[in-house]
């Protein structure tokens, strides 16, 4: 028979608080956990089960304290080891974790004691969490109470509290989850290395530079830039490959797998971080929304390296980088490494939820070079995002005006809006719309879209004024799945695409973070840029907390200017690391 629930839950909880004293991770306080399992009574067969009373204790536990469903709880354990890990769970394969199913089973054949316990564990726990900093859900906006003297007093008061427990989640649960794999007996720390970066960023310096930096002022905390960089390039080794990656790398010149396994290395970090970023503010969700937009799009890092050894007789330098792709900017052309991203944009916290290496045919390389596709580029990026939000529109510039990329959309059940190259026959309705006595604006209804010569969904072409200076006739084109768009709609659908107003001050805020450096080795390359595009969501994550707390515009301009913070990030890293 259970003992007294508030005995058996004070246990556990006295023990937890034991554990936040030491442990950064949620999922670590919980492995470690000292549980009875004779004190809690579960009318499952043990012997016919596949999950223990412990185990899935443990697990239901962790649902309480993060405030999740069952099966946002079961799609985390089907792709994160460290909680099958964490919650005793003994299997090796993630597509045997524990259903939404059988969670809900459990729950129920647990007696209303051992619920009663649970539940008081769960809030316990929480608690400690909370006061020691393992959980950061302390981030959530609250508004500030009515100051007795000076208002500007107690809002400059509250940005200094969210700003720093916006560091304290990237030390403890953000930077952490890029690893070096290094030996544990290495000289510089990865937080160290972490902060460092940091440094370097607010800086707008080099590994050279803040290398030297330390070498001046006998800094023990600054290491040489070599050391630094092979730590960088190890978060991005593939697992049993410690040499730099190239595409030479296979004989058989199918080379993009390689390519592959670097990104996938940086992006389960990465994936891990923004996830537990979004984490760390459930309970007000800045995504619970009536609709969710993301916008996809791509930008550059420009690489200064002429491509051709002899241009005119067509000779291209043979160690010439192969992730580098020409592009054009103005009436300019460059090269450059590109990257995709897909970011949440409106009236929402402008996060980046996923990252994407670009590689395009370029006019220096074979025909038959290896590069990504639009359509199998904008279907990764909509799968991580999809992870942590339920979107409903995407947008695109027109430089994804591929069918194959609206088809995929469309399959998803979403929204796709986006401007379109305008052709010949586009030429001709702008004519007509000119000419009208009255409408300025126009739609064709239901073109159809085709994949492999078939009708894949029918489109609406929308033609709208343009301010642009190069837009032909002072028109725009866009194309949307939208259902049917009548005339009067087609001012507020276009006025739509100007959710996308984050995204050039995105990259530039992200560019101007990135560490310089003149290496070639895209392992250095693609974690530069995943690590400053983690600083920038974590700066906008603060700004958006602030902002609804005093109730301020979310799209007017940042509280915290983004050099404030990153500089402020690396004295934090360096104090409390």
């Amino acid at each position: 028979m259970l003992t007294d629930p508030s005995a058996v839950a004070d246990s556990i909880i006295v023990h937890a608080e034991t554990l936040c004293e030491r442990e950064d991770h949620l999922w670590d306080v919980i492995r470690q956990l000292s549980i009875s399992v004779d004190n809690l009574e579960d009318a499952r067969d043990q012997n016919r089960v596949t999950f223990g009373t412990d185990e899935m204790f443990r697990t239901l536990l962790f649902k309480g304290i993060r405030g999740i469903s069952q099966n946002e709880l079961a799609q985390r354990l089907g792709r994160e080891p460290s909680l099958v890990k964490s919650f005793h769970l003994d299997i090796t394969d993630l597509s045997n974790t524990p259903t939404q199913q059988q969670l809900s089973y459990t729950h129920a054949q647990f007696s209303e004691n051992t619920q009663e316990v649970l539940n008081r564990t769960v809030a316990g726990v929480r608690q400690a969490a909370l006061d020691h900093s393992v959980l950061t859900e302390g981030l959530v906006p609250t508004i500030p109470t009515e100051p007795e003297n000076s208002t500007s007093k107690s809002e400059s008061e509250y940005k200094k509290e969210k700003a720093q427990k916006t560091l304290t989640l990237a030390r403890k649960h953000v930077l952490p989850e890029f690893d070096t794999h290094r030996a544990a007996h290495k000289t510089y720390s990865d937080e160290v290395i972490l902060d460092m970066f940091a440094r370097i960023c607010a800086n707008k310096g080099s590994a050279h530079a803040e290398s030297e930096y330390g070498w001046l002022t006998d800094d023990e905390l600054i290491c040489d830039d070599s050391t630094f960089l092979r730590a960088i390039k190890k978060i991005a080794t593939p697992d049993e490959s410690n040499s730099q990656l190239t595409f030479e790398d296979f004989a058989d010149g199918d080379s993009m797998p390689e390519i592959d396994r670097i990104r996938d290395a940086i992006m389960t970090a990465f994936d891990a971080a923004t996830d537990n970023i979004i984490n760390s503010i459930r309970g007000q969700d800045p995504f619970e929304s009536r609709e969710n937009v993301a916008a996809i799009d791509i930008t550059t890092e420009q690489f200064h390296v002429w491509p051709w050894e002899d241009k005119e007789a067509g000779i291209a330098k043979p160690d010439y980088p192969k992730m580098v792709s020409g592009y054009k900017e103005g009436k300019e052309y460059k090269h450059g490494y590109k990257y995709a991203t897909i970011t949440l944009v409106g009236d929402h916290a402008p996060i980046v939820l996923g990252i994407e290496p670009v590689k395009e045919d370029s006019a220096w390389e074979p025909d038959d070079s290896p590069s990504y596709s639009k359509a199998d580029l904008v279907s990764r990026l909509l799968d991580s995002a999809e992870r942590f939000v339920d979107l409903d529109t995407v947008m695109f510039d027109r430089g994804f005006y591929v069918n194959q990329v609206y088809a995929d959309v469309h399959e998803r059940g979403l929204t796709y809006l986006s401007p379109v190259p305008t052709y010949e026959d586009d030429l001709a309705a702008i004519q007509d719309i000119q000419e009208h006595p009255t409408a300025d604006a126009a739609v064709k209804h239901d073109v159809p879209l085709g994949i492999d010569g078939e009708v894949h969904h029918e489109a609406e072409f929308l033609y709208a004024p343009s301010t642009s200076d190069d837009a032909e006739g002072k028109y725009a084109v866009f194309v949307t799945n939208q259902d049917r768009v009548e005339p009067a709609e087609i001012r507020s659908v276009v006025n739509g695409y100007s959710r996308r107003w984050d995204i050039e001050n995105q990259y530039k805020s992200i560019k101007s973070f990135m560490p310089k450096t003149s290496s070639t080795d895209y392992r250095l390359r693609l974690c530069n840029f995943a690590l400053s595009t983690l600083i920038y969501n974590l700066w906008r994550l603060t700004d958006y907390l602030i902002k609804v707390a005093l109730d301020e515009p979310i799209r007017s301009p940042p509280v915290i200017t983004a050099k404030t913070f990153v500089r402020a990030l690396g004295d934090f890293l360096r104090k409390f690391g």
